[in-house]
């Protein structure tokens, strides 16, 4: 009697702690290039901006809801670079343009289509100087599968994004 209640119990409040294991990577970079161009490009320009800058990995991009602030959806269509996933559809679910701050979080396909229950990107820009940006980059997911790769991998290809951004910029393309 009293001790299946227990037992049941307990492995309910186990399921609910696994379920809720939010897990995060950071990552950070340098960019020589002033805090406004960076944030047009990144938080206002970015369906445009992305397939100039990474064709390997996106392909091309659009706007398909919203005018750019909370709530807007971009489709992304991978490259040849992206193995298995075709697209992905990200929505602005953070943006505090006070402290520059974007947050993109994966609403179809792509990282959802690979065990993981929540997918998010957050971009902060802090101005260094006038012409250096500090970038810092959190990956936030919930997965279902214990080890994955692919957060990490994440985290690479927005630094390598962000440095391809930096030439895009550099070499006066806006």
């Amino acid at each position: 009697g009293l001790g299946y209640i227990s037992r049941l119990s307990l492995s309910f409040s186990q399921k609910l702690h696994l379920r809720a294991m939010v897990k995060e990577i950071k990552t950070e970079a340098k960019v020589s290039a002033g805090i406004e161009a960076l944030w047009k490009a990144l938080a206002k320009d970015v369906a445009f901006v992305t397939p100039k800058v990474i064709p390997n990995l996106v392909k091309n991009a659009e706007v398909t809801e919203g005018d750019g602030g909370i709530g807007t959806v971009f489709l992304f269509n991978f490259g040849s670079d992206v193995p298995k996933m075709s697209y992905q559809k990200e929505k602005i679910v953070e943006l505090d343009e006070a402290v520059h701050k974007i947050g993109l979080q994966v609403i179809e396909g792509g990282h959802l289509n690979f065990g993981f229950s929540s997918y998010k990107t957050t971009f902060q820009l802090t101005p260094i100087q006038e012409e250096e940006t500090m970038v810092s980059v959190e990956v936030t997911y919930e997965s279902e599968v214990e080890d994955s790769s692919m957060p990490s991998k994440t985290a690479k290809s927005v630094l390598a994004f962000i440095r391809s951004l930096e030439c895009y910029l550099l070499n006066g393309a806006i």
